[in-house]
């Protein structure tokens, strides 16, 4: 049985940074692509950043490129996301995903979710 748990969302200040982690198991994931994405008050969920977990190819949206960084652990089987220069437009819950394959941008295309976790970003 699959299970991804993020952790690491907080209420941060405008510019500051944070890293998010996602702990994968149940399975061997280096098939797989993981994903991050995020979905605020009213809005859709949308994608943020993925990585193919065996090659390291990454990809960003265009509003965290720059700003963003997807990365993996193999021997901790965890996703991470660190978020720097953080804006206001960042508030949502971010969500780790996994799929078998390659890269996605749609959360449709993912199999597997963890619970979310929370980041507000406030003055």
């Amino acid at each position: 049985q699959v299970q991804l748990v993020e952790s690491g969302g907080d209420l941060v200040q405008p510019g500051a940074s944070l890293t998010l982690s996602c702990a994968a198991s149940g399975r061997a994931f280096s098939s797989h692509a993981m994903g991050w994405f995020r979905q605020a008050p009213g809005k859709e969920r949308e994608f943020v950043a993925a990585i193919n977990w065996s090659s390291g190819a990454t990809y960003y949206a265009d509003s965290v490129k720059g700003r963003f960084t997807i990365s993996r652990d193999n021997a901790k089987n965890t996703v991470y996301l660190q978020m720097h220069s953080l804006k206001p437009e960042d508030t949502a819950v971010y969500y780790c995903a996994a799929r078998t394959g390659g890269i996605r941008w749609s959360p449709a295309q993912y199999n597997y979710w963890g619970q979310g976790t929370q980041v507000t970003v406030s003055s």
